[in-house]
């Protein structure tokens, strides 16, 4: 239902761009967002957008990564900048039924929608 692309192998320093696409089985859906996993780490909230626009970011990721959706077409992206080696992980793209401006409960519940993982390697 969520479809992750655009995940592999970069060097430190160097971007991704992840594009994920929701299926017409999904409706209703507001907030989207991106997760992710590093071996023995938890899940990781990294960027999630509202339906209007506005965004959060992890502290470990602001001022290099960017999230942008395109609602038309039920599509979120993940502009990765200035990556280094603890980016990388398995990254999950997410939607929501709610559009809460706390990020606490995505934190904690993640979200109504999940996607298959993209794995990220950056290697130094």
């Amino acid at each position: 239902q969520l479809q992750a692309f655009g995940g592999g192998l970069v060097q430190a320093g160097g971007s991704l761009r992840l594009s994920c696409a929701a299926s017409g089985s999904i409706s209703a859906i507001n907030a989207m967002g991106w997760y992710r996993q590093a071996p023995g780490k938890h899940r990781e909230l990294v960027a999630a957008i509202r339906s209007g626009g506005s965004t959060n970011y992890a502290d470990s990721v602001k001022g290099r990564f960017t999230i942008s959706r395109d609602n038309a077409k039920k599509s979120v992206y993940l502009q990765m900048n200035s990556l280094k080696p603890e980016d990388t992980a398995v990254y999950y793209c997410s939607a929501d039924y709610g559009d809460y401006d706390d990020t606490t409960r995505w934190e904690t519940y993640g979200m109504d929608y999940w996607g298959k993982g993209t794995l990220v390697t950056v290697s130094s």
